[in-house]
């Protein structure tokens, strides 16, 4: 497999219409659609995957239309975040299960699930029932069954989802070592902006049934284009500007100037700044632009930072911004005044 071409692909399932949507996706490409849950992420997946089909537009594997070959012979291994595990089969018999449809012998089943049982380390569990394991063996399991048939395309459907913290970072490193050697297409469904990130090359935001162009990780959680981009990728400060200059804007919900390093589009309305990108200046800086006089009106304390709510006291309808910051800065306490300080190219504007 070398390319998926989904053009102008549109689906409705009951109430719910997944509008027209056309990307692609290459050999290699760890592909994330991000959005919130209901937005139709699954939905594409289950389209492409064959459980029903498209109203409209067409889905290529290297320029075959796969909406005329049945789900079993699409070449997909599909991984969904409950596993959909078969309950009465133990767990060598839920690996070999797609092979056995594929026509494999008794033989070439047992030496590939024996082959992916060991590299999930799951061997131990060969013999037992799904009822019996935890979520992180049902996970692998979920993943060497999809893996079993040598898929060309690989759908995995929020697959951490239900796995505690802990195991889930583990759960993502393993996936991760796994698709190194993957020769194929990953397409990943996740509503969580850090994982998306973590994995995946490029990204599409899903929204209510609509689709925005994809983009490099980078180029979206640097720049999102717009409202939805921001704060589905968890930009928390966001204000409607007016444009002053070429790199200048003012920032009508927090009451003050701002610059942007790369100028202002003209057609902007909203200018963006991540909390991260916040910073409190105790000392005297040589360049003074973004740099402001703020009131501390709420702090909250994280395991590892301060959630800190900060905002222009000099009119009462201006908006406070939260900023995250180590707790290795000097605490700050409410009613305080503070100096806050963020670089121009990490102002955003749409």
């Amino acid at each position: 497999m070398n390319q998926i071409v989904i053009n102008n692909f549109s689906v409705k399932r009951g109430s719910f219409t997944l509008s027209p949507i056309s990307l692609t996706i290459q050999k290699g490409e760890i592909f994330a659609i991000l959005g919130r849950t209901g937005s139709g992420k699954t939905v594409l997946l289950e389209a492409i995957s064959g459980l029903f089909p498209g109203d409209t537009g067409s889905i290529l594997f290297d320029g075959i239309d796969i909406r005329d070959i049945p789900p079993g012979q699409r070449k997909l291994g599909l991984v969904y975040q409950d596993y959909g595990l078969f309950p009465h089969m133990k767990v060598k018999e839920n690996i070999s299960y797609g092979l056995k449809m594929h026509g494999y012998s008794k033989k070439e089943q047992d030496s590939r699930a024996q082959e992916l049982m060991e590299m999930l380390s799951i061997s131990h569990i060969g013999d037992q029932y799904p009822g019996t394991l935890s979520g992180g063996e049902s996970q692998r399991t979920a993943l060497a069954r999809a893996l079993a048939p040598a898929p060309q395309v690989l759908l995995l459907d929020e697959p951490f989802s239900a796995l505690d913290y802990h195991l889930r970072s583990n759960m993502e490193n393993e996936l991760c070592e796994i698709l190194k050697d993957f020769d194929g297409n990953v397409l990943f469904v996740t509503h969580d902006i850090s994982e998306a990130y973590r994995i995946s090359d490029e990204i599409i935001v899903f929204d209510n049934g609509l689709s925005l162009p994809k983009k490099s990780k980078d180029k979206l959680f640097a720049h999102p284009s717009c409202m939805t981009e921001a704060v589905i990728t968890g930009c928390k400060n966001i204000s409607a500007c007016d444009i002053i200059d070429i790199d200048t804007v003012f920032a009508k919900d927090w009451g003050f100037k701002c610059k942007l390093d790369k100028g202002v589009n003209k057609d902007s309305k909203y200018i963006g700044i991540r909390a991260h990108h916040m910073k409190v200046v105790e000392e005297e800086v040589e360049n003074g632009e973004n740099l402001f006089e703020m009131t501390v009106v709420r702090v909250i304390e994280n395991s590892f930072s301060y959630n800190i709510h900060i905002k222009n006291c000099d009119n009462e309808n201006n908006l406070p911004l939260q900023m995250e910051v180590d707790k290795n800065i000097k605490k700050v306490k409410v009613g305080q005044t503070i100096k806050i300080k963020f670089e121009q190219n990490s102002v955003f504007d749409f």
